[in-house]
């Protein structure tokens, strides 16, 4: 039966301006979100649970931590979208062109009147997918730089006295590196446990990278920190590509090659080869053979040394010996010690016996002018000179003692002196002074008030007596 809605014959009815219910049709009219509703039940109850396999196109992460991308085949494309927590939980990190099966439901977006996949789980379409973005991620590092042979790699230490290592801290690589550690070269070794395989083990491992690089250094380190690194061991025992896939992420690659400290990266076994391998200073086949390359064996440098000291010995010895051969060699053509210092000896004799006789004149000498002198010194004479000087200090005692100021008084005089101590000549002075002080034999007179009226009498000359003669007496000299 025809579809009344499509049908152009001449018995359809004719279109009008007003809708109204048509003879024989139940169907009543359905609004848009009705319809979205029926429709979004239908497809998330008949494709509740579905495997998609299909190329990975158009992706892209937002601020949200949600993925939105579409898959694709060679006949028909369907968006998806991938919430947050599904969305981290990526053991991968999604590529476009990456061939993948996606896990979830359909459901219908009405805002856009189409249906979509909400991925619940994604796995890459096995091996082949697999190796396909190994070497799409490869090619792009390697374009980026990161894995070109012309980048800087960093010298390994001949003898590194810390290691780090970057591994499970439970598994036998661990065991295996510390045991060939140890019988090779023992060394300070610092550990930092990762998960190597799954969920969040690139990060991890990356976090780890990094961590090593952050430490201060040895002359920065306050003490009792952390020891940074000379070394970096990032190892990992073998298995599958899926097993080795956490050092194939960006994240691993990354920090490896951005890592100031030298890294020996020792994943899996001799076939395996990861995308870490290509990022680090050097690739050990196994994390054994990393410990190996770490470190010297201590045995064989010990001997090496003791070789070198061996050596450096028989050199100095020999230098020596020949050394001695040119000295005798030398010593030969020199002339003989007693021709050499024959006419030095001849010349120190004849200066001795010059020196011995020059001796003997000057203490000849000497002795004539001790003679000679020591008449002059006599005890007699001494006594005279010491007698002379006695009485001219005799004399000066005298002398000094008859400029005594304070002698007069004596003799019933008086000394007259200001209050300040100034002695005054004249009644003009006394006048001026006002008050003064007299000063007799045994006592003072302090604050005697000078007559204003007293007029000054001039003084009267002093006749100079001429002093008689004592008899029985030497002539004393004269000082008035």
């Amino acid at each position: 039966m025809a579809d009344p809605l499509f049908d152009t014959s001449a018995d359809a009815p004719a279109s009008r301006l007003v809708a109204e219910p048509v003879a024989g049709d139940n169907a009543m009219a359905l609004s848009v979100g009705e319809l979205s509703g029926r429709l979004k039940r239908m497809v998330e109850g008949e494709f509740g649970h579905v495997r998609l396999r299909g190329e990975i196109s158009g992706y892209k992460r937002v601020a949200s931590g949600h993925s939105y991308l579409a898959l694709k085949d060679d006949s028909a494309v369907i968006d998806g979208v991938m919430w947050k927590g599904n969305s981290a939980g990526l053991a991968f990190r999604p590529e476009d062109g990456v061939e993948v099966i996606a896990t979830g439901r359909l459901t219908t977006y009405p805002g856009r009147s189409k249906y979509q996949i909400i991925i619940e789980r994604m796995e890459l379409a096995g091996a082949g997918a697999l190796m396909a973005l190994l070497e799409r991620n490869k090619a792009r590092f390697d374009a980026e730089g990161l894995f070109a042979k012309s980048r800087a790699r960093r010298a390994l230490p001949f003898m590194p006295r810390v290691i780090g290592v970057v591994t499970s801290g439970t598994g036998a690589v661990i065991r295996d590196i510390l045991h060939r550690l140890e019988d090779r070269c023992p060394t300070h070794l610092i550990v930092w446990p990762v998960k190597v395989q799954g969920q969040g083990a690139a990060e991890e491992i990356a976090a780890a990278v990094r961590g090593f690089d952050a430490l201060p250094g040895r002359n920065d380190a306050a003490p009792g920190a952390v020891a940074r690194p000379d070394l970096v061991i990032v190892a990992r025992g073998g298995g599958s590509i899926e097993d080795l896939w956490a050092f194939n992420e960006e994240p691993v690659v990354r920090a490896v090659a951005a890592c100031s400290i030298p890294i020996i990266s020792a994943v899996g076994h001799e076939t395996d080869t990861t995308l870490c391998d290509h990022a680090a200073d050097l690739r050990a086949p196994t994390p054994t053979a990393a410990a190996e390359i770490a470190v010297p064996v201590l045995a064989d440098l010990r001997y090496t040394l003791d070789a070198m000291g061996a050596r450096t010995a028989r050199c100095a010895n020999r230098h020596v010996e020949r050394g001695r051969e040119r000295l005798t060699a030398m010593a030969r053509l020199l002339p003989s010690r007693d021709r050499l210092l024959g006419p030095q000896r001849q010349r120190m004799d004849e200066a001795a016996s010059r020196a011995d006789r020059a001796l003997e004149r000057r203490v000849a000498g000497a002795r004539g002018t001790l003679d000679r002198v020591a008449g002059a010194i006599r005890p007699a004479t001494l006594d005279r000179r010491l007698e002379a000087a006695r009485r001219s200090l005799v004399d000066v005692g005298r002398l000094i003692e008859s400029l005594n100021p304070d002698r007069i008084l004596e003799r019933g005089y008086a000394r007259v002196t200001t209050r300040g101590g100034a002695t005054i000549t004249t009644a003009q002075a006394a006048r001026d002074a006002g008050a003064m002080t007299l000063h007799f034999r045994h006592h003072e007179v302090v604050d005697v008030i000078a007559d204003a009226a007293v007029e000054e009498t001039p003084a009267r000359p002093q006749v100079r007596r001429k002093p008689q003669p004592h008899a029985g007496k030497p002539e004393q000299p004269t000082f008035l």
